[in-house]
Order: C-alpha cells, then sequence, then structure tokens
C-alpha cells in the first residue's frame, strides 16, 4: 500500500510541475545519489525549498544563486527562512537547496530540507529540523557538514555553498551565545490549495 501511495505522490508531482519544468523530479540533486529506488519519481529538493521558504525561483537547484541576483537579497549568513544554496559538489551535479528553520549558534542551524538522506532505503524524503554545521576556516559559512539520516550523525563531507538567499521580509540573525539544546518537533502541516503543499503534506504523513 505504501508503494501505491509513493507512486501516486510521485505521479501527481509529475503531473503538477509544468510550471517548474526545469525543477528535474528524476535525476538526483541529493548527497546520496548512488543507491536508491530509480524506477519511481520522487519529492526533489527545489519545490520543497520554495514550498517553505516562500522563495519563488524555479529551476535547478545550482541555478538559484544567479536566479536570485536581481529578485532577492544574498549573503553569507543564515537566517531563519532563507534558503542556504549549495553548490554542485562531487556526484551532486545539481547543487542542493534548503531552508533554515532555526539558527542554533554562529556555526552551527537546523534545516527543513528534502531528497538528502536515504530514509528506509528510499530517496526523495523530507528532513525538517536537522542540524549543518559552518566548517569553513573562516567561519564565513563557505562549507557545511549536514546531518545524514543512514548514520544518525552528520556526514563527513565539506559541502561548499554558494550561499544564503533571503526572503523578501527577513531580519539579521541574533546568535545565541552557546548552542542551545536541539528539541525535537513533529512536522509542520502543509495546509493549502497549492497542488505541490499537498503533495509535501501526504509525504510528511507518509513518514509520520
Amino acid at each position: 500500500m505504501k508503494h501505491l501511495v509513493n507512486t501516486a505522490i510521485g505521479i501527481a508531482l509529475l503531473a503538477t510541475a509544468a510550471p517548474v519544468l526545469a525543477d528535474r523530479i528524476v535525476q538526483s540533486d541529493s548527497a546520496d545519489s548512488g543507491s536508491g529506488d530509480e524506477t519511481l519519481p520522487y519529492l526533489q529538493c527545489v519545490p520543497y525549498a520554495r514550498q517553505v521558504s516562500g522563495i519563488r525561483i524555479y529551476g535547478d537547484a545550482w541555478t538559484w544563486w544567479d536566479q536570485a541576483k536581481d529578485l532577492y537579497k544574498r549573503g553569507n549568513e543564515p537566517r531563519v527562512g532563507a534558503v542556504m544554496a549549495f553548490a554542485p559538489y562531487g556526484k551532486m551535479e545539481l547543487g542542493h537547496v534548503a531552508a533554515v528553520s532555526k539558527i542554533v549558534d554562529s556555526r552551527t542551524v537546523l534545516l527543513r530540507h528534502a531528497n538528502w538522506s536515504l530514509i528506509n532505503g528510499r530517496r526523495g524524503q523530507i528532513e525538517d529540523d536537522v542540524k549543518a554545521v559552518d566548517v569553513s576556516p573562516d567561519n564565513d559559512w563557505s562549507e557545511v557538514r549536514v546531518w545524514y539520516a543512514p548514520i544518525n550523525a552528520l556526514g563527513t563531507t565539506h559541502w561548499p555553498l554558494k550561499g544564503f538567499i533571503y526572503p523578501k521580509h527577513s531580519k539579521p540573525a541574533k546568535f545565541p551565545r552557546a548552542a542551545e539544546p536541539l528539541k525535537a518537533s513533529g512536522p509542520d502541516t502543509l495546509a493549502s490549495s497549492d497542488p505541490i503543499a499537498t503533495i509535501i503534506s501526504a509525504r510528511l504523513a507518509m513518514n509520520r
């Protein structure tokens, strides 16, 4: 039954992706692109980042930074609601985008993103409030390590970033002096007439 639901979600996502033709549905933008179910469509990082951040950019993740130039402010400081734009690196040829959900301290944030970790052996999964740590030598958020579910820890790769894309109404971050305890929280319910939001809501319900 779960297999059928996943198939239906994938078909629905393809059917509603006409405005986002360049949001590649079948090609991976995740950290782990070498395994998982290759035969089904699955949720990519781009529509999920757009849904949770409100930043209306379309196309492959690696194009977001340049597209944002004349549309949104950009910078190298994380802010809640901003999109963290990853540069293509290694097998992650299409880059990656993730929304910042919380500032923990000056070198740690929590992210909301899709299609990063394999979860239960499947790609296209949503992860909310997972850790990303700045590992750049100059503390400028040019390289990060990101939580990787299969090992239940931060991954070892230093992923290069292009920077952060800020929503229209965002405020500079106020970094706590020390790391705050990470609080577990359930996924938000995305109630919307947007078909992408409906698909994401169904995916969240499946992951509970």
